[in-house]
């Protein structure tokens, strides 16, 4: 079933994305979308530091516009436990759906009904796994149950599921794979708002503890990693693809200009054992 963007917005949000135009040398939807806009900029509101010693995020991070699973799952949904929670998001793990990448922006909500219906139906899961899923036109969804502002625990890097974000890429982007911009620019906007909620630096490293054996990381072992990492890091997979891992350096670069942060930060690539 293809939804329109009154559908999965709502006719209000929809008029307000048809007053924006598309930037100049920036992508758009195919026809019958508009074009996903930039959030507009809100009054600074007070974020503790973080671990980076960077500049405190600006009013750059604010919530993405984000279509909720009600819009695209419907009556689909299954019973379900209660969502769990950790502390805070300190962590974002990228990830890619490994399907298709040629799809209509506007059959998403089918792609996502068949990976909810593969994860929660053929392979029991409580839910779909990752938290949130991008497509190649910049269109953000929510993902697991939960609520989109709250540390919602994943099921999506096995072993570092809380206190961490799961983002998916809607495609497969193996090495030689075009990543579309207005995907990694939603990406981006997506990273600087939901680790700007604890005041965490893109660019900066975290300490995660493991809790499971079958990570790349034994239980309870600490592990330093990226505050961007991508799948691969933590499990042993080729997933988001190299294509989308070449990315991640230039999405926390842009994730942290969103924040507002402009301090060069001295880093060294998270080790991949």
């Amino acid at each position: 079933m293809r939804l329109s963007r009154a559908a999965l917005y709502g006719a209000p949000a929809v008029l307000a994305l048809a007053l924006l135009a598309t930037p100049p040398g920036e992508p758009r939807a195919e026809p019958g979308r508009l074009p996903q806009p930039s959030p507009a900029v809100p009054p600074a509101a007070p974020h503790t530091l973080n671990a980076a010693r960077g500049r405190i995020p600006g009013p750059g991070s604010v919530q993405p516009l984000i279509v909720s699973r009600e819009r695209w799952l419907g009556s689909a949904a299954r019973p379900q436990p209660a969502p769990r929670y950790s502390g805070r998001v300190t962590a974002v793990f990228i990830h890619h759906t490994d399907t298709p990448n040629s799809y209509d922006c506007a059959d998403v909500p089918h792609t996502l009904r068949n990976l909810y219906e593969g994860q929660a139906g053929a392979r029991h899961w409580d839910d779909i796994g990752y938290n949130f899923l991008v497509d190649r036109c910049g269109t953000v969804y929510e993902g697991r149950a939960g609520g989109v502002t709250k540390p919602v625990v994943g099921a999506h890097t096995q072993g570092f599921n809380h206190g961490t974000t799961g983002i998916a890429a809607i495609g497969t982007f193996t090495a030689g794979t075009p990543v579309p911009t207005a995907m990694t620019d939603a990406i981006a906007r997506l990273v600087a708002w939901k680790l700007s909620l604890a005041g965490i630096d893109p660019r900066g490293r975290v300490s995660l503890v493991s809790t499971h054996g079958l990570s790349r990381f034994a239980a309870g072992e600490r592990a330093v990693m990226d505050a961007v990492s991508g799948h691969i890091d933590a499990f042993e997979t080729s997933c988001p693809g190299a294509a989308l891992l070449e990315r991640l350096p230039a999405i926390r670069q842009q994730a942290a200009e969103i924040q507002g942060r402009n301090l060069a930060v001295t880093r060294t690539a998270a080790p991949r054992s």
